[in-house]
């Protein structure tokens, strides 16, 4: 038998990847799809919120409270509490239901005076059926009466259409301001609500209605658009001054609806950008352009709720 007398010389070992790396891989694999899962449900969220938060905030009805002082306006008159609403858009998003609770919303106020500012529902037809629905609801209780414009959504095609809505308006309890003036005597002063037909929709007649205006201590001009604005700056009444009234309210722009997206909405394209929402002092008059109640085009606003104004005026 022989025997193997060399040393066997092993040979070199095949390479192996190290183990230890595989599981480095691994984790890091798993983190890479738990951050990124983490961002898809970040991003799930945000939509939802942008999506969701938008009409829940339409249903928050705030109330602007405000305190106006004026040499102008009668001593009888003192404290003269106004409620101003505008931009309703009754219709399948603003419910019967409520415009009740706005109406009680109203009424908790306790006004001398409730004015509306125009587009009351969503076109001509529709705004017949919200006054015909305000007569079978809770009544509005004014202590001197109220009164309100037309928006471009109410004023139809034809006078005919302008004299079925103002119809309408009266049966309902609303005096309709339609390029008129009407005058409430309170003690031994008077005030005058001046009310303007609807500048895009209507036919206003603001020279007309400005040299109607006499004798009044307190004028409110109440418009639905505010363009008209500086026209009405312009116009002189039947003394010939400028400073014809003091204090105007406004609708129309809803204050944008959707801040930072109000310009995909389209809406008020027509107004000044400094005439887009809230009080402005001009030529010493008191301006509110309301951001409304409603909505139009999207059903949801966005870091603008819907409001409705108190205005308290009272005697220097």
């Amino acid at each position: 038998m022989n025997e193997y007398r060399g040393k066997h010389a092993p040979s070199a070992p095949w390479a192996v990847a190290s183990t230890a790396s595989v599981p480095v891989r691994h984790a890091r694999h798993l983190q890479k799809r738990r951050r990124r899962r983490v961002w898809i449900a970040f991003l799930f969220v945000v939509l939802l919120v942008i999506a969701v938060y938008p009409l829940v905030e339409a249903r928050i009805l705030t109330t602007d409270k405000v305190l106006l002082h004026s040499e102008a306006l009668p001593f009888d008159a003192n404290h003269l509490r106004i409620v101003f609403l505008s931009d309703i858009h009754w219709g399948f998003w603003f419910s019967d239901a409520d415009l009740n609770n706005l109406i009680v919303k109203i009424n908790s106020l306790r006004p001398d005076l409730v004015l509306f500012g125009g587009d009351y529902a969503t076109d001509h037809e529709s705004a017949l059926q919200f006054f015909r629905k305000l007569q079978g609801m809770t009544k509005i209780h004014s202590r001197y009466g109220i009164f309100g414009v037309p928006g471009e959504t109410d004023c139809g095609e034809d006078s005919q259409d302008r004299v079925l809505l103002s119809e309408a308006m009266l049966n309902a309890g609303i005096t309709p301001l339609l390029n008129k003036a009407e005058y409430i005597q309170i003690g031994s002063g008077k005030i005058c609500i001046a009310g303007l037909d609807d500048v895009s929709a209507g036919k206003p007649d603001l020279k007309s209605l400005v040299s109607s205006i006499s004798g009044a201590d307190y004028v409110v001009f109440l418009a639905h658009n505010p363009s008209v604005i500086p026209d009405a700056q312009l116009t002189q009444d039947s003394s010939g001054s400028l400073s014809w009234f003091n204090l105007g309210l406004f609708g129309h722009t809803h204050g944008g609806q959707m801040m930072l997206l109000s310009g995909l909405l389209g809406i008020a394209d027509d107004v000044p950008g400094r005439y887009l929402s809230g009080w402005l002092t001009e030529n010493r008059v008191n301006l509110l352009i309301s951001r409304g109640i409603g909505t139009s085009v999207y059903p949801g606003r966005l870091f603008c709720q819907p409001q409705i104004h108190l205005i308290e005026v009272v005697c220097n």
